[in-house]
């Protein structure tokens, strides 16, 4: 499994991370197998959220880590807080009681990465930064992001931290383009064109902040899976005939199109099947030349300027 840096290059972490949203669904002796076969795979990051399974999918997590061998240095924790029932919540009360009650579910004295989920309108981020200051000078968490912000919600943040926003989780998959799109259709006069987040992918870039791309098998909003959908015959017929030639799986190539992009984004892949795991993380052994990468584009139906 290849290694990407994280942020400014303070961390190094694998280019595929496993999501934990849904494992608290499976059987514990499944969770126990899916953890070992990520671990074996060379998966040493792993993606959690204080709403997954209502903190269920944390316990179960570490349960299952508790099975294997590797001591807690090996791997890093990812975690997000900030999703109230039918609202969010940045307080730096609602920050502080969620990281604790996630150290607890997760069983560790720390969390890696902290990341705000989503953005809250209502944030004061004095308040924030006072309650990211204190669990980085407790040690309960080392590094901080967000997820699905735009550069002017990152800089406002960022005139009142003292530590670096190095991740911000955003959707992207081979239907779900964009960040990518508005930045092919530049000047003109087509729906492609409209820059709806203000240029992120281009911004995280500048500011050394790691893409993480979220649902990388999903079209629409949780509408379903692309791979194998009769929707999308041009899509799967091109994305099949390469992972043909290349030896590998169709869910492989859907993420090696993601890892091609130089933006080294980190995918998140929130698979429950030891099986489908190892035929995903194929994807970090192969890449898609620059024609294949822009051949799966089109068949997604997007049009080149």
């Amino acid at each position: 499994m290849k290694k990407i840096n994280i942020g400014n290059g303070e961390i190094s972490a694998s280019e595929i991370s496993l999501g934990c949203m849904r494992i608290n669904e499976i059987t514990s002796n499944d969770a126990a197998s899916l953890i070992s076969t990520a671990l074996e795979q060379g998966i040493d990051f792993f993606d959690h959220a204080d709403i997954y399974g209502d903190g269920k999918s944390e316990e179960v997590f570490a349960e299952a880590i508790g099975t294997t061998n590797y001591s807690r240095e090996k791997y890093m924790l990812q975690t997000k807080c900030g999703i109230q029932p039918g609202y969010f919540d940045f307080s730096k009360e609602h920050i502080l009681n969620s990281v604790d009650k996630s150290l607890k579910r997760l069983k560790t004295d720390y969390i890696d990465v902290l990341l705000l989920h989503r953005p809250d309108t209502l944030m004061e981020p004095e308040e924030v930064a006072e309650a990211f200051t204190k669990l980085h000078s407790s040690g309960k968490v080392k590094y901080f992001g967000v997820s699905n912000q735009k550069p002017m919600q990152i800089e406002l943040l960022n005139k009142y931290l003292e530590q670096n926003i190095i991740i911000n989780q955003l959707q992207l998959s081979i239907t779900n383009t964009g960040m990518i799109d508005s930045g092919l259709n530049v000047n003109m006069e087509n729906n492609a064109s409209i820059d709806r987040d203000n240029s992120i992918l281009e911004y995280c870039r500048l500011k050394d902040i790691t893409i993480q791309a979220w649902s990388p098998f999903q079209y629409g909003m949780f509408a379903g899976v692309f791979l194998d959908n009769d929707k999308f015959p041009e899509l799967n017929n091109k994305i099949n005939e390469i992972a043909k030639i290349k030896g590998v799986t169709n869910s492989a190539i859907a993420v090696a199109w993601i890892l091609r992009h130089p933006a080294k984004i980190q995918t998140i892949v929130g698979t429950t099947k030891s099986s489908r795991l190892k035929d995903i993380c194929q994807a970090s052994r192969i890449e898609l030349t620059r024609q294949e990468w822009y051949e799966i584009y089109r068949a997604a139906g997007n049009k080149l300027p």
